[in-house]
């Protein structure tokens, strides 16, 4: 009868201090136990000591009191839990609650799946560099294999004589450039010596009378000397600027576009090469899928390797009827203007300056502003 009376009994627990426990686990076991309507009599209950190693708690047990020798027999007061302490019971299983409803949630919310919008660049850029991968590798075999002689090369005979003779005019014509320059810079070094003698000529006129005409003649000489090598320089400058632009910007686009049909051409014949081989092999279920493959993109470098030949031989076509314009009109202003200053006919040069509209600028004359050049 004890044990029945002791395991169906409320237990309030206190610490050492005699205060009671208000941790949310013993306030919701005491409030369990309060609102059981089976409990015993709270009039009843004594006051017991547990068999724990530490005693520095109790545990009040309700029961029938059996008596003691040092106690005395009153009964013990209720204890009802305060606002506080509900309060704070309600959050803490409000608080509950949620973390087993969030906890409940996660394993629901599944695995996370990427959309298209962020999967395709992903996937494009791979599929880029194995692409650019396979293409590199291709191509390099192919080069090595040409200049090993074991591989064969697509030669169009009359479209590469072209492109060699234009290669050759490049470079003849840089040689024209290079060696009008250095004219050009020996001349206005004879310029500049020839103002300094006609300034000492007139110097020793002034100062020397028994001279003075003798002096004044060559002083005349070397300055109008002087005038004309300007004249011939600004024709020489203006020649060596048509032809430089000739040759480093529209010859130079011509062999842009000859780069990019030779790298045209080096695909078209890996891929030549790629099917060839696969042709040779054997045909089952596994090869002819890469035949089908092989077949296409020989296709495709094939389309493109014409475009680029005929584009080639366009660009070559019109070079070549605006080379012969632009060199016709350059030589004759080199011509004219070389023979009219060693001729020493001054109005012949000064002709051929206002022929081909080319300003001439005065030895320490200041430039004009972009106002005026506009």
């Amino acid at each position: 009868m004890a044990d029945s009376h002791r395991g169906s009994a409320a237990e309030i627990p206190v610490t050492s201090n005699g205060d009671l426990d208000q941790s949310p686990e013993r306030v919701f076991q005491r409030d369990s136990h309060s609102s059981n309507p089976g409990a015993m009599n709270v009039s009843d209950s004594s006051v017991t000591t547990s068999n724990f190693a530490s005693t520095a708690e109790g545990i009040i047990e309700s029961g029938p009191y059996k008596g003691s020798a040092s106690l005395p027999s009153s009964p013990v007061t209720p204890v009802a839990p305060s606002a506080a302490v509900a309060s704070r019971l309600a959050r803490s299983s409000s608080d509950s609650r949620e973390e087993k409803g969030t906890m409940k949630a996660q394993p629901n919310s599944g695995a996370v799946v990427l959309s298209d919008d962020l999967k395709n660049p992903a996937m494009e850029k791979l599929d880029l560099v194995r692409k650019w991968s396979i293409n590199t590798y291709k191509c390099t075999r192919q080069i090595l294999s040409e200049k090993l002689g074991r591989g064969s090369k697509t030669v169009d005979l009359e479209l590469e004589g072209q492109i060699e003779l234009l290669r050759e005019n490049k470079r003849k014509y840089q040689n024209v450039i290079k060696l009008a320059q250095a004219l050009a810079n020996q001349l206005s070094q004879i310029m500049q010596t020839q103002r300094q003698l006609g300034d000492a000529f007139a110097d020793l006129s002034l100062k020397s009378p028994e001279l003075h005409e003798e002096f004044g003649y060559n002083a005349d000489t070397q300055k109008l000397l002087s005038k004309n090598g300007e004249t011939l320089l600004a024709a020489i400058n203006f020649f060596i600027s048509s032809v430089d632009t000739l040759v480093d910007k529209t010859i130079e686009d011509t062999m842009i576009n000859i780069k990019q049909y030779e790298a045209a051409r080096i695909e078209y014949d890996a891929y030549r090469t790629d099917l060839e081989e696969l042709n040779l092999g054997l045909r089952d279920g596994s090869t002819m899928p890469k035949i089908e493959q092989s077949q296409q993109q020989f296709q495709i470098h094939r389309e493109k390797f014409e475009r680029m030949r005929n584009d080639v031989s366009v660009k070559l076509k019109f070079l070549e009827e605006n080379k012969v314009k632009v060199l016709h009109n350059q030589l004759i202003l080199f011509h004219n203007a070389i023979a009219a200053y060693y001729a020493g006919n001054q109005q012949q040069l000064e002709q051929t300056l206002k022929q081909f509209h080319i300003k001439l600028k005065m030895p320490g004359g200041e430039s004009p502003s972009w106002l005026e050049e506009q």
